[in-house]
Order: structure tokens, then sequence, then C-alpha cells
């Protein structure tokens, strides 16, 4: 609980340093980026009653994001992708137990202050919100799993990136995010419970069109 207080407080004073900062000049509008990206869970799991970690692995996908513009310097953003993972209990006392498939659909929502809006290299940073819902769960047959549910999650996110300019509306964009993610989850129906910390590291690279 402290610590998510601590990142909720966190949080909330970046949103305001952001919110009051000086705006070069009011320019509002529209940008679409598509990124590639790279999901890298930093996992962590407390599991009871058998011990041992969470192992999640890597997953390679696209990202849609949409930015509005306040001004040239104030943005707010909208992060849309999917992720599927395949996690593993590592180290319990009946070894390492596959959990069989989960995806992961954690729109965010980012406020953007972008420095030096003018420059045809322009990086930015970001705070925000997301909310992680886990669908397509999918059991491996025949083994000690038969059934397992995750619980919704709310969490926080900070954001780091460069905008590249090729000309007027396009651009190059180079973008890291880390989500602060946790799921309850339950397995064969309450016998088996994990707290996990997936709390990935998002790497992105992609083409954007400012409109």
């Amino acid at each position: 609980m402290t610590r998510k207080r601590t990142i909720a407080g966190a949080c909330l004073g970046a949103f305001a340093f952001l919110a009051l900062a000086p705006a070069a000049s009011a320019d509002p509008g529209w940008q679409v980026r598509l990124r590639g990206i790279v999901v890298e869970p930093d996992e962590s799991a407390t599991i009871t009653p058998i011990g041992g970690d969470a192992s999640i692995d890597t997953a390679v996908m696209p990202e849609l994001d949409i930015t509005y513009f306040f001004t040239d310097n104030i943005a707010a953003e909208l992060i849309l992708a999917v992720s599927p993972h395949n996690p593993v209990a590592v180290g319990t006392s009946l070894g390492d137990v596959p959990l069989g498939d989960v995806t992961l659909l954690p729109p965010t929502l980012t406020l953007q202050y972008h420095p030096i809006p003018d420059n045809k290299v322009s990086p930015y940073a970001g705070v925000g919100v997301n909310y992680t819902v886990f669908f397509d769960t999918d059991v491996p047959t025949g083994g000690a799993v038969t059934s397992i549910n995750y619980d919704d999650s709310f969490g926080f996110a900070i954001q780091g990136g460069v905008d590249i300019k090729l000309d007027e509306n396009w651009l190059l964009n180079l973008d890291v995010k880390k989500l602060w993610l946790n799921t309850d989850v339950s397995i064969n129906g309450g016998a088996i419970t994990a707290d996990v910390d997936i709390n990935p590291w998002i790497f992105g690279f992609g083409v954007g069109y400012r409109f």
C-alpha cells in the first residue's frame, strides 16, 4: 500500500507540474503513431500455498497511439495495444507449472510535456494511468492447472520518448514506457492464489502523422 501511495503521489505531482508548465504557444492538433513494441515484464509473485515465483515471457506487438496537443508543449496521449503471454509459476513445491495463455489489454492515458516542440528532434516526458483487462485465458490440457482467473487492475505509467520530424506532418518516434501493473490470480477455483506484479517495460519504435 505504501508503494502504491508513493507512486500515486509522484504521478499526481508530475501531472500538476506538466499542467502548470509554461506553453510556448497555443497550437491544438492531433497526432497518430503506429509503433512496433517490445513488452518486457519485470515480474515477481507471491504464490500460496505452493511458493515459487512467476516467469512471464516477452511479447512483440503493434501499438496504436492517438495524441491531442492542447498547446505546442502540452499533450494527452491514449495508447492502445494487446499483449499475449505464456506465464509459468517457477520454483514451486510442484516444480515449474505452466499457466497457459493470457492476453493483456492495458489502455493507457498519459499527460505529456514537450519542451522544444519546434525542433527537428523533439523529446517529451509523460505520466499517466492504465487499466489492464485480462482475457483470452487458456489453460494447458492435462496439467495441474484446470482453471485460472486474473483480476483486472488499475495502475500508473511513466513515459519518455522523442519525435524526429521528417517533414511538416510525418515523423519517426522512439518511446519507452514503464507500467505498474498488478493482478490477483486464482488457480483451480482458489486452491492456489498468487499476487503478481507484472510491471512491464515497453520499448517502441514507429512512425507518426501530425494533422
